[in-house]
């Protein structure tokens, strides 16, 4: 799609049965749309809105989100690369600025599928993926089907492969009447993040941690949440975790230059993720953050974000 045929969209728009996603609270906190002033755009998949970031010019940089997230993550990172990059960062349905539909197939194909179709609607060419935590197995998903569209990978603690481990807080989440009602009702898995999910002293700034939530206001709101740690597989013969095989048996493959980013003190996707990326990628550079958490992106910005756009920037060949 031109650029210059871009629609306008001024504010989002809620599934039917959902309250608008990013009311106002009120108070000091609502300071996160500061930080986050970009308009979104809109892409119709099936009925269903997908929205998304497209600001700045220059090569594209697809940035893929995971769970509890939304492209707001990304604020720093676009604010950035906007000045010599196109900066793209979606929504996956059920999550920020996109719809949230009450019966949707919340699952990993899914998502890519969604995904593969916003690249093709978009004609993304020599890109560049960036994906955290849920974002990397969408993304890695995507990349696979389309690989002559990208040129290079970057990574921050995620995976793209079956879960070697569950972890308790996690699964908790799962429990029958008992964990739906804690990350519907309370918001729990969404708010314990802003907290877990980092190594900053004193927690992440209130403004930033009002932008993570924002979308996430209500029980129809928080859908995507809950079905995102619904869809984490513990067994070879669920349909989630044979996707994620199979993604993982092609990463050998990819002759995309790669950069991987982690925070080490990150207790769901830990070290052990990073290591099985470098098995499958040697020569993939590496930045540890040896006091950073699962948002190591939030946790160090001064560091990591210098360090993608250097990597960026750089013009050796492709691995």
């Amino acid at each position: 799609m031109s650029r210059s045929h871009r629609p306008a969209v001024a504010a989002p728009v809620a599934a039917p049965s959902a309250a608008q996603p990013l009311a106002h609270a009120g108070g000091a906190k609502e300071d996160w749309r500061a930080l986050f002033p970009f308009e979104p755009q809109s892409f119709m998949l099936d009925g269903q809105q997908l929205r998304y970031i497209d600001t700045g010019a220059g090569p594209p940089v697809l940035m893929v989100h995971g769970n509890p997230t939304w492209s707001f993550y990304w604020h720093q990172l676009i604010a950035r690369l906007a000045p010599e990059f196109r900066c793209l960062a979606p929504d996956h349905i059920g999550c920020g600025y996109s719809d949230k539909p009450q019966q949707y197939a919340y699952t990993l194909d899914q998502h890519i599928n969604n995904l593969v179709r916003l690249v093709q609607h978009l004609d993304l060419r020599r890109a560049t993926l960036i994906a955290h935590d849920w974002g990397g197995a969408i993304g890695m998903g995507t990349l696979l089907r389309m690989q002559d569209r990208f040129e290079r990978i970057v990574l921050l603690n995620t995976a793209a492969f079956p879960p070697p481990y569950f972890p308790l807080r996690i699964r908790l989440c799962r429990f029958p009447l008992l964990g739906e009602s804690a990350v519907r009702g309370l918001n729990l898995f969404a708010r314990a993040a802003t907290v877990m999910a980092t190594e900053r002293k004193g927690g992440l700034p209130a403004a930033v941690s009002a932008g993570l939530l924002a979308p996430y206001d209500n029980w129809a709101n928080r859908i995507a949440t809950y079905q995102f740690v619904r869809d984490i597989p513990t067994s070879a013969y669920q349909s989630t975790w044979q996707r994620l095989a199979a993604i993982e048996a092609q990463l050998p493959t990819l002759r995309q230059r790669k950069l991987l980013v982690w925070g080490m003190k990150d207790w769901c996707f830990r070290p052990e993720c990073l290591r099985r990326f470098q098995d499958h990628w040697p020569d993939a550079d590496v930045e540890e953050r040896s006091r950073a958490g699962h948002y190591v992106l939030l946790d160090e910005p001064d560091v990591v974000i210098p360090r993608i756009q250097d990597f960026l920037l750089s013009k050796a060949d492709a691995s």
